[in-house]
């Protein structure tokens, strides 16, 4: 297509059109194995933008693929045409009917912030999937989404009232159940109008043509998946029109908007959506998780679960748990699993027996069990409530990522992980299944929803060589006529898309399948939307993400990346969009996206552009590409992605590996050398503090210095301490306590020294108060300031000094204790991996007994060195801010576990994700705005509404400093208020 009618298009838009390198490429992929670069991406923001794309598509033979949140399995938003994210703009829940239970959304609204919303009702959309903290309603109703839940809810097209959409002339529309006398009258009218009729009216006179036929209803009734399987997602659902009235007689009314479910936009564009909403689940959560020896065993225990009535019965494999296991945030969410008794993982299987009250679950439970146990199914039954049984639906839904954190070029791959079959059938199913595999040579992962006759079902294939792509049709050709043979759905919940929809002629019958093409081509008579999907589709082995015989190149990094290369790392992202999670969920991943809800500023973004550019680039130097450092642009270097991503990739790492390979190609900028080398300019300011502190403290003589700088001319600048924390304890007469003292070793980071130093003075005080001589050993900068600008050679230098001056002094009995926590866990974090080979040993020996100030007092305490009666008995409430990389590489607990000392402080942890500040983030002039945007997400506004008296703690430097910015509150140290309530 032109350039010039794409320019022409964008200035007819109200929303934006991006059709350069970065976005298209950002766009080429979703969460199943396929990539097509598509022409041009389009965020529109008005319902005429959408109508003005139409008339484009159709003007220039052109398609438009919708898009939502992007986590599709199986290939639905992949494509050469114009992709339509409408999850930025259309995202208002615009009504909501208490009485009727009813509620009217845009498609871009997210599931779980839709239940938020209507929790006050006492009201909740049923169906779920694993994505739902991200997924969005219009993407639901594509796929005909179902979840967990689905033997109580069922699908989304259960759920789905009446939608508006827009059909592929252009016309507004809007569908929703009609009785069988109206729909008649309708098609009556329809075909009076004869040369006169709209494309709605021939819509409606096909339909009644297909299914008034006969011979169209004996081939559908015969050849459709079995009515008792609740999961059918194979095709267009003609099987749930003809269950209508007037084709059934005693049929629901007849609703076209049931029918457009899981058309994975291909027949219209929708607009507005209006669902069936039922009452909250019940009070009391309640799970049992059955640990079985096989797979066997556990689908055998899930007909026993279902006679209870449960909620959801799910499959957690062996394979996810050993994966769980290698994962900081999923380790913690496998506190209940029990190995068998010859040391492997079980295969558990999560019963929810949900009731208003924990005696209807406990008696449900115990009935339960003991019919398992006379079957000789099991042999561990925890039941589990509250906090506890919320940590294992995250366990579950973390799977899919979970997978993607296979080490090497083998993954576990959505080939066909979407068969659906009735439960009764699922245990000879998967028996069947695992001998086809066993057969080719091959073993897979089996997890999800056991009570619904559906198990993910992924095998290990590496799409990166020929014999990969063999077995990647070969499976998906044995597996169709497997799912044929028990007259399954070949998918369940995730659709046809490019994977399946070749198998669809086999799995309806070339009839069914061609009423199917004309009814696409009678509602889209020329493919504008979205095609290739579901009819007509490449065969499935083609726009695969990987080339067969693709090679993984070997690149030379600063940072070790274990057992991978620094692009397996990148290529452990598999799409899922964890990091698409907005504040209402919790959690820090990803701020950035957070503030500006732009795919460009995910985590996923980052992970996709540098693996395109590591793949696909004829340069020499990969990294040296102006692309990645666009996308790169908004990563605070939180390190929230390293735990709370399920595949654990590690963008801020990845990200100051991308940044020294670029300076090495165009030379580090003037401002990053100048935050980098922030230690030894301070050291040099600390000697005439009056100055800095005049300059930097009069606003107008701070905006020209920062304007210098290219800092933000608003933000404040640190202070400079009157003397710094070194000098000041180097002329204090220490004495030592006792000969029974212990002795600490502080690490006097660079921040502390010249800037907080009240707070270093404050710990070291408290620490003596409390029983412990305090020694700064001899020791250099964290390298902290050179790491986040990516100044890896640099960090290197700093990092071995460290290793070579405290590896002798460094101990269980002696550790290492930090105040900020940035400084003191690249200890933990970085500099295994970054320092000389010789010096990994030592830097990992440095690592165990390197602790933050929270983790030392916490530690004390549980040794009972450090006790509650050393401190004030005064009633405060305290609100906790951790620092981000607390919350990825150590913990929220020990900073609420210590300041929980005195024993009338009632410590809450703010629900915030990153503060915004991250360093120098955001103080540079370009971040600033989104700097102060990500503030505002939680942080701000729970700090503006605590009264005076109430205690803001925050460990970071640049936390505090935000917090003083953003809401002009003075936010202390964990150490100061320790320091501070001594008794």
């Amino acid at each position: 297509m032109r350039a010039e009618s794409l320019k022409k298009l964008a200035s007819q838009l109200a929303g934006d059109l991006f059709d350069d390198n970065t976005y298209r490429t950002l766009y080429a992929t979703d969460a199943s194995a396929y990539r097509e670069v598509p022409t041009a991406v389009v965020i529109p923001k008005t319902l005429d933008d959408l109508k003005t794309l139409i008339a484009f598509a159709q003007e220039h033979k052109t398609s438009l693929i919708p898009r939502t949140a992007g986590t599709s399995l199986a290939g639905q938003v992949v494509g050469s045409g114009i992709v339509v994210d409408v999850s930025r703009h259309f995202t208002k829940i615009l009504e909501v009917n208490p009485e009727e239970r009813w509620v009217r959304v845009q498609p871009g609204v997210v599931r779980d912030e839709l239940n938020q919303f209507l929790k006050p009702y006492g009201l909740y959309f049923g169906p779920e999937t694993s994505t739902a903290n991200r997924a969005m309603i219009g993407g639901m109703v594509g796929n005909n989404s179902c979840g967990s839940n689905s033997v109580v809810y069922r699908a989304t097209r259960e759920h789905t009232i009446a939608v508006k959409a827009l059909l592929s002339d252009g016309s507004e529309v809007e569908f929703g159940p009609t009785s069988g006398w109206d729909f008649t009258k309708q098609v009556s009218e329809a075909s009076r109008r004869n040369g006169s009729a709209t494309l709605a009216d021939k819509i409606l006179l096909k339909t009644n043509a297909i299914l008034s036929n006969p011979a169209n209803q004996e081939e559908i009734r015969r050849n459709f998946p079995k009515k008792t399987i609740e999961r059918r997602n194979t095709g267009y659902a003609l099987d749930t029109l003809l269950d209508m009235a007037p084709f059934t007689s005693e049929g629901e009314p007849f609703n076209m908007a049931k029918f457009i479910a899981g058309s994975e936009g291909t027949l219209c564009f929708l607009t507005e959506i209006k669902l069936n909403i039922v009452p909250l689940p019940p009070k009391e959560s309640g799970l049992v998780c059955v640990h079985c020896h096989s797979i066997d065993e556990a689908l055998r225990a899930t007909l026993v679960a279902l006679k209870y009535k449960p909620y959801a019965v799910e499959l957690i494999d062996d394979i996810i748990l050993e994966r769980a296991d290698t994962n900081p945030e999923q380790r913690k969410n496998s506190f209940f699993v029990q190995k068998t008794p010859t040391d492997h993982f079980p295969i558990i299987l999560v019963v929810d027996l949900s009731r208003d009250t924990r005696a209807e679950i406990e008696a449900l439970t115990a009935a339960m069990v003991a019919e398992m146990q006379e079957a000789g199914m099991g042999y561990h039954y925890p039941l589990l409530f509250g906090e506890d049984s919320k940590k294992i639906w995250t366990l579950r839904k973390a799977g899919l990522g979970l997978l993607g954190n296979l080490p090497g070029d083998e993954k576990a791959v959505a080939v066909i992980e979407d068969t659906a079959v009735d439960v009764v059938d699922l245990p000879d199913f998967i028996r069947d299944f695992n001998e086809i595999l066993q057969k080719n040579n091959m073993h897979a992962v089996h997890y999800a929803h056991a009570g619904s006759g559906e198990l993910h079902l992924r095998p290990i294939l590496n799409l990166k060589t020929a014999e990969g792509h063999r077995q990647y049709r070969l499976i998906a050709e044995e597996i169709a006529t497997l799912v044929k043979k028990y007259d399954g759905s070949l998918s369940g919940e995730h659709g046809d898309g490019r994977l399946r929809g070749e198998f669809i002629p086999q799995m309806v019958g070339a009839h069914n399948y061609e009423l199917m093409r004309q009814i696409k081509h009678t509602w889209d008579p020329n493919g504008i939307f979205n095609p290739g999907k579901i009819v007509e589709t490449p065969p499935m082995d083609t726009f695969l993400r990987y080339e067969a015989g693709q090679q993984t190149p070997t690149f030379q990094t600063y940072f070790r990346y274990k057992d991978q290369t620094v692009l397996q790392h990148a290529e452990q992202c598999n799409g899922s969009g964890d990091c698409r999670k907005t504040e209402a969920s919790g959690g820090t991943m990803c701020p950035s996206y957070m503030a500006t809800r732009n795919e460009k500023d995910t985590t996923r973004a980052r992970a996709n552009i540098l693996r395109e550019m590591l793949t696909r680039s004829p340069k020499e130097n990969r990294f040296d590409h102006q692309e990645i450092k666009e996308v790169y642009d908004l990563c605070l270097s939180c390190k929230a992605c390293k735990s709370e991503c399920p595949s654990n990739v590690d963008v801020a790492k990845l990200k100051a590996e991308f940044l020294q390979h670029y300076y090495d190609a165009n030379g580090v900028p003037i401002r990053s050398w100048l935050i980098a080398n922030f230690a030894r300019l301070s050291s040099i300011a600390s000697f005439v503090p009056w100055a800095w502190n005049g300059i930097l403290g009069t606003p107008a003589l701070r905006r020209i210095a920062n304007r210098v700088v290219g800092f933000h001319p608003e933000r404040s600048m640190p202070s400079m301490g009157s003397t710094t924390l070194k000098r000041w304890a180097g002329s204090r007469k220490q004495k030592s306590n006792s000969a029974t003292s212990r002795t600490l070793l502080l690490f006097c980071d660079e921040f502390t020294n010249f800037n907080d130093v009240e707070v270093g003075q404050k710990a070291i005080q408290l620490f003596e108060r409390l029983g412990y001589d305090v020694v700064i050993p001899e020791h250099g900068e964290s390298g902290r300031a050179a790491l986040s600008k990516g100044m890896l050679t640099y960090a290197k230098t700093l990092a071995e000094r460290n290793v070579k001056l405290l590896k002798d002094v460094v101990t269980a009995e002696t550790p290492l204790v930090g105040l900020e926590p940035s400084a003191i866990l690249t200890f933990r974090d970085e500099y295994p991996d970054l320092v000389d080979e010789s010096l990994v040993a030592d830097a990992r020996r440095i690592a165990d007994h390197a602790l933050t100030f929270e983790e030392f007092i916490s530690r004390e305490m549980e040794a009972g060195r450090i006790r509650t009666d050393q401190f004030t008995t005064d009633t405060r409430l305290v609100k906790l801010h951790s620092h981000c990389q607390q919350k990825a590489v150590s913990s929220q607990v020990p900073g609420k576990k210590a300041l929980s000392l005195p024993k009338n402080y009632n410590v809450q942890l703010i629900p915030s994700g990153c503060c915004g500040m991250a360093g120098s983030f955001g103080y540079e002039a370009e971040h600033y705005d989104v700097s102060m945007k990500v503030g505002e997400l939680v942080l701000f506004p729970t700090v503006r509404q605590q009264p005076d008296d109430v205690l803001i703690a925050a460990p970071g430097t640049s936390c505090r400093h935000q917090i003083k910015d953003g809401t002009h509150r003075a936010a202390k140290h964990p150490a100061e208020i320790l320091f501070e309530a001594l008794a």
